[in-house]
């Protein structure tokens, strides 16, 4: 068996020949296609593959004189819940209540909860599919006062902000249009979707 080419220096102890250069270089070309294939797996890491699933929620409006009705909205989540609850705090992103006869959607600030970021954007009488990015323009996001519900309207909404991966925090962007509301009986339906993507305005997934 041939033996790898050594030599010895003065202390006598045996010293490794060095590598010919041409033969790193062609370790390193080998391993060019291997090293193209992890970068491209990590790429697709931060890639979140969605498709659009709009659903319905009810919401009773906070007016009414029952206690520990459904009347908040977890976007994220994509479920009402009862804000009165000590567990509800920091879960939801907008809230049903009556103002003067009328209907209207609580974002968190416009109830004294001061620095969450959930937000609204009336959006006016458009497609609910028609609506495909949130606005860049933060001034026009409601954040401390009521929005009143109007049937046929589309709503842009941000939510609360919370930790995502890889240690990023994290807005999410969806939309809702109500179809029913009944203020006397203080309810609500409508049709909402959101994008899982951290922090994008993009409301429709990757081709």
């Amino acid at each position: 068996m041939k033996k790898k080419a050594m030599h010895s220096d003065m202390t006598g102890k045996e010293i490794r020949a060095p590598r010919s250069p041409a033969l790193v270089a062609s370790v390193v070309v080998a391993l060019l296609p291997l090293l193209g294939t992890v970068v491209a797996c990590d790429d697709d890491l931060f890639q979140v593959n969605w498709e659009e699933n709009p659903d319905t929620a009810f919401l009773f409006s906070l007016a009414r004189p029952e206690l520990n009705l459904l009347s908040g909205f977890d976007f994220i989540g994509r479920n009402p819940i009862p804000i009165e609850s000590p567990e509800a705090t920091g879960k939801w992103d907008m809230v049903l209540d009556t103002h003067e006869g009328g209907l209207v959607l609580l974002p968190p600030s416009a109830l004294g909860i001061f620095g969450d970021k959930a937000r609204i954007i009336p959006m006016g009488d458009v497609e609910f599919d028609a609506v495909r990015r949130a606005p860049a323009d933060t001034t026009q996001y409601i954040g401390d006062q009521p929005v009143p519900v109007e049937l046929g309207h589309v709503y842009i909404v941000r939510t609360r902000q919370q930790a995502g991966f890889y240690g990023r925090q994290c807005v999410y962007y969806g939309k809702f249009e109500p179809l029913e509301q009944d203020p006397v009986a203080g309810t609500l339906s409508f049709m909402f979707d959101v994008s899982p993507v951290c922090n994008s305005r993009k409301l429709y997934p990757p081709k």
